[in-house]
């Protein structure tokens, strides 16, 4: 059963907001110059976080990704004298914990400018570009995202793989924990956008960690990755022909994995988590463990205009059939996502038919956005329940 999501709560500040301090001031180049070299941007004193900006511009705003939230937000300029370089600023209430991505736009005239913040060295990558990261009071980067000297570092071959069902050579990549030997057996996981984990989580280096720390068993993990990921991923037979009948047989011929359901384990995030739940709906019994991050389980109670484009279509067709018959396609689900994303309504819709189903379903929300580290930051809680570590449970 999914558990109430708990908070650290931030420090209470006392007194004036840094910014406001500096408004009273007698301002001059040297004085902002200073500010600015004292304080981590943006400045964080409890819930309140000041965004910066420094330089000449017609409007300055944060674009940030919050949902239900004005996503432009304008700054003020603040007064300095002729000269002085201008500094922008905005102040944003965020509670404990929060970790929100943003840009700076920037008008000058009729043209307009989006770029990462210049003041903030926290940057998140992704596919598709690169972000600001606002670090709010609470929020800590796990330590385990981070290379432990003692722990070993397991292996990583890459495995391409004809399909027939998908008419092209799969490209995969399988780690072995640093302990691996070909007389003991293994659960597997499979993990959809299998590179994208692997550059933007961490995860070898989160594997390495958690086998080490005893939270998680030793595992072997298949990176998949797609061909037209829009395609293959939303509910699309051929790509769930391939995970069951052509790269599970293959890895079980050449690797000691367990031969068993509750052994296998599907994962994926946003469209990879749909590729999942669909995967294993098709065939029951087989995936007994699924790790699912924003899914993108976008349905229609009423009518059918569901707003994602033509590429949920099939999407929106598999989801609203799923909830008009919902059925156990796996006896254990560990569910993330964001409480920042559009997302969170039909992940948190989808808990309860899930549980309806007897599936064991664990789910948890962050205060995080429809991102690469909000990925991250999940990944212990989920490995370590799916395939928990030898002082919880041992398989064999």
């Amino acid at each position: 059963m999914s558990q109430p999501q708990t908070y650290p709560m931030p420090p209470r500040h006392k007194g004036k907001l840094a910014i406001n301090a500096l408004r009273a001031r007698r301002l001059d180049e040297d004085v902002i110059t200073r500010f600015l070299a004292e304080h981590e941007v943006p400045v964080v004193e409890g819930e309140k976080c000041t965004f910066l900006y420094r330089g000449p511009a017609d409007a300055v705003a944060v674009r940030h990704r919050i949902v239900n939230q004005p996503q432009h937000v304008p700054m003020k300029r603040l007064d300095v004298p002729e000269g002085v370089q201008p500094l922008w600023y905005v102040t944003i209430e965020l509670p404990a914990a929060s970790r929100v991505e943003y840009q700076i736009e920037v008008r000058v005239g009729e043209a307009v400018e989006t770029f990462n913040d210049p003041l903030n060295p926290h940057v998140a990558h992704s596919p598709v570009g690169s972000s600001s990261v606002c670090q709010a009071a609470g929020y800590e980067t796990p330590e385990w995202v981070v290379p432990q000297p003692d722990a070993r570092a397991g292996e990583l071959i890459d495995l391409p793989l004809p399909s027939r069902a998908l008419r092209r050579t799969t490209h995969n990549r399988v780690y072995l924990p640093a302990r691996f030997r070909r007389s003991s057996h293994y659960p597997l996981l499979v993990v959809h956008d299998g590179d994208d984990y692997l550059t933007y989580t961490a995860m070898r280096t989160v594997l390495d960690n958690l086998i080490h720390d005893l939270d998680m068993a030793e595992t072997i993990v298949v990176f998949s990755n797609p061909g037209d990921r829009l395609r293959e991923y939303p509910n699309y037979a051929p790509h769930a022909r391939h995970l069951t009948t052509e790269l599970l047989p293959a890895i079980e011929e050449q690797l000691p994995v367990i031969r068993r359901a509750d052994a296998r384990c599907l994962m994926g995030a946003s469209f990879g988590a749909v590729a999942s739940l669909s995967t294993a709906a098709r065939d029951p019994g087989v995936w007994d463990n699924l790790f699912l991050q924003s899914g993108s389980f976008v349905f229609t109670d009423i009518g059918s205009d569901h707003g994602g484009g033509p590429a949920f279509d099939p999407v929106v067709k598999f989801m609203n059939r799923y909830r008009e018959e919902p059925q156990r396609v796996a006896e254990r689900m560990f569910i993330t996502c964001g409480v920042y994303e559009p997302l969170i309504v039909p992940n948190r819709s989808m808990v309860p038919v899930f549980e309806s189903t007897g599936a064991r379903v664990q789910y948890v929300e962050s205060r995080d956005g429809h991102s690469w580290e909000n990925w991250r930051d999940r990944l212990r809680d989920g490995l370590s329940w799916i395939f928990p570590g030898p002082q919880k449970f041992v398989y064999e």
